[in-house]
């Protein structure tokens, strides 16, 4: 079974298996029946203070992954992380993000997580 990003504003694809929105705001300009979006945790998502502090330029990637690492060790995050790896286990997952920039994005924290698992 595979877990890959893609960006949510990129049309669904028959492997996609379920799609989870990984962002705790529903993108902009996206019909939430276009998205074809089967889960949406948003408790696994940063939080609003990191996101904010990320994207105000205030840190490096790095800063950003390791501290939301830390905050997906709260017990809502990691069961909902945990749901995720389940669902990963029986088949093909993608998290979608709306992120400009996937690679570096919370999205790919969540990935190597997933595929360290």
């Amino acid at each position: 079974m595979t877990v890959r990003v893609r960006r949510v504003y990129d049309p669904p694809e028959p492997d996609d298996g379920v799609r989870v929105l990984v962002d705790r705001l529903w993108p902009r300009g996206v019909a939430k029946d276009a998205a074809h979006v089967d889960e949406w945790p948003k408790g696994l998502t940063p939080s609003t203070e990191l996101r904010r502090w990320y994207h105000a330029g205030e840190g490096t990637y790095e800063e950003f992954a390791e501290r939301y690492e830390a905050e997906l060790a709260d017990p809502e995050a990691a069961g909902l992380l945990d749901h995720v790896r389940e669902l990963a286990r029986w088949g093909d997952v993608t998290l979608l993000t709306a992120s400009k920039s996937p690679a570096e994005s919370h999205a790919s924290v969540l990935l190597r997580l997933l595929d360290g698992s």
